[in-house]
């Protein structure tokens, strides 16, 4: 081979090596995410940074999957770059601390209310969550029915609280109330097991359907603004640096671009989709979080 040949492919080669050294090392950026159980469970955070991804390969998303209570905990100690999260009474406490800033709702599906088919308490088509629950409590004492709860602080527990408040009811410490301090796939698989009603967002639920692991539980309540489940996202004011920069592009693309794809987001075996865009119900959602921070 002729000298001259030679030089030029050495010159290619190392090109291309440097090339694949410097993505090699870009790769090393992450972005640590805390984020409530069900925005992870239901693999919509995975598909979303999949498809960030293809636009910033060189960013590796670090999801903490928790209830929201203890991703904004973590949150506040540093521990994460960006959170997701569905608890505005909860959101609120921390956006005057603070503790996390530049909130952008995103996305919105419903809780519904899941129970066994024999349905003891008789809630079911109810259009009512706080009658709903009236008969659950009442189904409870009469040792008819049982309830699981999350019990950890999670945004579907505050959600089941305020239905609870709304009722004018405390189960807690009643023998038919179960929480099990977990997130809501295992909370799901303990009320499927021990045939009991549960508080649930509609993702989770019917992902966990659809793979065939929660069969004794159907929907028994579902649908209304008192079921309204708001999905926001923020950034940790503390975060600095390059995990700070592609923190905000996450928050940009998911708040922006990425509607249309959490629009889509859903399995053809689905009749509905997990989880609905903010999109141009922004201003609706907006006023509706407010009453929800309120509450």
């Amino acid at each position: 081979m002729k000298p001259r040949i030679v030089v030029v492919l050495a010159i290619i080669v190392a090109a291309a090596v440097l090339v694949s050294l410097t993505q090699l090392g870009a790769q090393t950026v992450r972005v640590r995410v805390t984020t409530t159980t069900s925005l992870y469970a239901t693999g919509l955070l995975d598909y979303l940074e999949d498809q960030f991804k293809k636009q910033h390969p060189n960013v590796e998303i670090d999801f903490i999957a928790v209830g929201s209570g203890e991703a904004l905990r973590r949150a506040e100690m540093g521990d994460a770059c960006m959170v997701f999260v569905h608890a505005p009474s909860l959101e609120k406490q921390y956006l005057a601390r603070g503790a996390i800033a530049e909130g952008r709702i995103f996305a919105y599906n419903y809780f519904i209310i899941a129970g066994p088919p024999s349905d003891p308490a008789g809630i079911r088509g109810d259009d009512d969550p706080v009658d709903a629950f009236k008969k659950i409590y009442e189904a409870g004492e009469e040792g008819r029915a049982l309830f699981v709860s999350r019990g950890d602080n999670s945004g579907t527990h505050v959600k089941e609280l305020s239905i609870w408040r709304e009722a004018g009811l405390d189960p807690r410490g009643r023998p038919w109330y179960l929480e099990t301090g977990s997130g809501m796939g295992n909370t799901l698989l303990v009320a499927n097991e021990r045939g009991a009603y549960v508080l649930t967002d509609i993702g989770t639920y019917l992902k966990f359907r659809k793979d065939g692991k929660i069969p004794n539980l159907e929907i028994m309540v579902q649908g209304g603004d008192q079921l309204l489940n708001i999905y926001s996202v923020y950034l940790v004011p503390t975060c600095s640096g390059e995990e700070a920069k592609y923190a905000r592009m996450f928050a940009d693309f998911v708040a922006g671009e990425a509607q249309d794809l959490i629009a889509s987001y859903k399995e053809d075996v689905y009749e509905q989709p997990l989880f609905y865009p903010a999109g141009d119900r922004l201003e609706w959602l907006s006023e509706k979080w407010q009453e929800l921070a309120e509450g």
